[in-house]
């Protein structure tokens, strides 16, 4: 595993004006994207869109570049050292996996959503002059590309509300630190902002809600294949032990260990490796069987991967989900096809991913994901805790809860929607508007 490829350092002034000009040709691109993206108003009468005025254009892309900007000036003063820029740094940039590969996730779902979406909403219709062109495809095309935007706005927020509300006994003394840099990003609470911000993109433009959801969600599952990848990387969201003896076994590094794309020592080790080393607990190594107490043949989790230099081995269980998140992504692609009402994928999706982050998590071995035992605990309900064992079965993590309502949502919606006695499957006619 690789936490990080590689560290971009600015300590000359030629990188440093580079720096600068790259910040430059970012906001500049962004505010003519938000220039070009403008839509127009739509004529009621025809549905035909009329050409957006200049002043619409000119107010979206000053607040695109608003927004670029605003990014650019904290990467600014993360990067540069104070003699460069004020309040600055210096920590360089460093490029880690983790972000590298959920950028690249994202990027990719989006792409192939605003594929699909062009396809579902494709009209084709003869213009004078043009022959036949589809009027419809392309617009629907260029709106999900603009709620991209929104929904990675949502989904930071959503997953980082999500991890301090979990998390809430590290910010009780101090607020603030919840908007941090520091810190990490919860998947369901990703998903839940950037669903939210999805629905009211939806209603803003008139979409209807479910029939946008069953074009996007399986992407959804295509951007979280990569995104577990960048997990594996980090070494976040590990697995529980797994046993010396164990054919599936895998150990995540400290920072002596852990190198950069060129060999050499990255400076950061894997968050599984910094959570066992303040572990307390015993284990069997040969068999991965976790103790509250000292016992014949069992060593103390922190003293062993101190001394090792790498985490006792684990259950890859990023791995694991990564290759269920394909596996459902090209099944709602085939599933599609066979769709019987709006809404039909997404709660096919909401009952599928549930049942596979559920098996999921019953390998999992991160504690601080936050569990029932971890929640009576901070609520100050130490017997109750105490009732329920860090390794009981039945010690359900926060995930195996949202996981419950989820695959209750989803089995509601199809049991409410599916039409009795319909043979025709929608996607049989992508060219209906």
């Amino acid at each position: 595993m690789l936490p990080v490829l590689l560290r971009l350092t600015f300590t000359s002034l030629w990188t440093q004006l580079l720096l600068y000009a790259v910040a430059v040709g970012v906001v500049a691109s962004v505010a003519v994207n938000g220039w070009r993206g403008t839509l127009g108003p739509v004529d009621p009468k025809s549905g035909k869109e009329a050409p957006a005025s200049s002043q619409d254009k000119l107010l979206r892309a000053v607040g695109f570049a608003g927004v670029g900007g605003f990014l650019a000036y904290f990467g600014l003063k993360y990067a540069l050292p104070a003699d460069a820029f004020p309040g600055g740094r210096g920590e360089g940039i460093p490029l880690h996996t983790y972000g590298v590969l959920l950028a690249t996730g994202f990027v990719t779902a989006v792409a192939v959503a605003g594929r699909l979406a062009q396809d579902e909403w494709r009209r084709v219709t003869h213009v004078e002059g043009q022959g036949w062109v589809d009027t419809e495809g392309p617009k629907r095309r260029e709106q999900v590309m603009d709620m991209a935007f929104w929904v990675l706005v949502g989904g930071l927020v959503g997953s980082r509300l999500l991890f301090v509300l979990v998390n809430w006994r590290d910010y009780a003394d101090d607020w603030t630190q919840a908007f941090s840099l520091g810190g990490g990003l919860v998947f369901y609470g990703g998903l839940i902002g950037a669903g939210l911000a999805a629905f009211l993109f939806a209603r803003r433009h008139g979409l209807d809600f479910l029939r946008l959801a069953d074009v996007c969600i399986p992407t959804v599952s295509l951007g979280q294949c990569l995104g577990r990848l960048g997990c594996f990387s980090a070494g976040c969201c590990w697995g529980d032990m797994a046993g010396s003896h164990s054919a599936t076994g895998v150990t995540f590094p400290g920072s002596r260990l852990a190198l950069d794309l060129f060999g050499q020592p990255g400076g950061a080790s894997s968050l599984a490796y910094g959570s066992q080393a303040g572990d307390s607990r015993f284990v069997v190594e040969a068999t991965g069987e976790v103790l509250h107490h000292a016992a014949p043949g069992a060593v103390r989790i922190s003293d062993w991967v101190v001394q090792h230099g790498t985490t006792l081995p684990v259950y890859p269980t990023q791995l694991f989900e990564s290759v269920g998140q394909l596996v459902l992504f090209v099944a709602l692609l085939y599933a599609r096809r066979y769709r019987r009402f709006h809404g039909h994928i997404f709660a096919l999706w909401l009952m599928a991913y549930a049942v596979l982050r559920t098996s999921v998590e019953l390998f999992r071995g991160d504690l601080e994901r936050g569990t029932l035992h971890g929640l009576l605990e901070s609520l100050g309900a130490h017997g109750l805790a105490g009732a329920v064992p860090l390794e009981a079965w039945y010690n359900v993590s926060t995930s195996q809860f949202i996981s419950l309502c989820m695959f209750t949502f989803g089995a509601v919606l199809l049991a409410r929607h599916r039409p009795a006695g319909e043979g025709a499957a929608l996607g049989s006619t992508p060219s209906a508007a």
